[in-house]
């Protein structure tokens, strides 16, 4: 197999950063494949007594990636105009159709992608962030690219889970080769 069979797998021996992105797009990746090629009733079903459902996923997880490289990174406003509560995002998926869901999580991973490398550009994940403590002291790009990760590692395995109830997709990582069946999603 050659690296462009796996390419979200990070680097063997890259720097900081090149393994910060790289272990993050992998979580992302991971996470995309669980939630690959669904209908309505996939991105809908739970699990035992949880409410949580891969399309509620998608929808979070699209927030989070605008609201910690737009609103942390950028200081882009979050839009929550038509939230009607704090759970928003989970509660209303199921009112999206699963190109809405693809469409709006792979764009926000699109949207964070460059922001980061726009961040970047301008310095290293040493630079702080307009996110700051109530005490005024900012966090540093590098913590919001870790809390990134705990994020993804955290819905990840609820993926795993619900993906495995729907369909009996298992697995640690996508298969050598494979590719989104809906959506946009690219690799980095």
């Amino acid at each position: 197999m050659s690296d462009s069979d796996y390419p979200w797998e990070p680097p063997m021996a890259g720097t900081e950063v090149e393994h910060l992105l790289g272990a993050l797009d992998r979580l992302r990746t991971t996470f995309r494949f669980k939630a690959d090629d669904l209908d309505a009733a996939g991105l809908n079903t739970t699990v035992g007594a949880s409410s949580l459902t891969l399309g509620g996923l998608l929808k979070h997880l699209a927030v989070v990636e605008d609201h910690q490289f737009g609103t942390r990174l950028s200081g882009v406003p979050l839009d929550t105009s038509e939230w009607d509560s704090e759970d928003y995002p989970f509660s209303s998926a199921a009112r999206d159709t699963p190109d809405e869901l693809y469409a709006r999580y792979d764009e926000a991973v699109a949207r964070a992608r460059a922001r980061v490398a726009a961040a970047l550009a301008g310095g290293g994940v040493d630079q702080p962030v307009p996110m700051a403590a109530p005490d005024g002291q900012h966090a540093n790009l590098r913590r919001l690219i870790c809390d990134m990760l705990e994020e993804y590692g955290r819905h990840t395995g609820h993926a795993d889970l619900i993906r495995e109830a729907v369909d009996g997709r298992t697995g640690e990582d996508p298969p050598a080769g494979w590719r989104p069946r809906k959506g946009h999603f690219t690799f980095a």
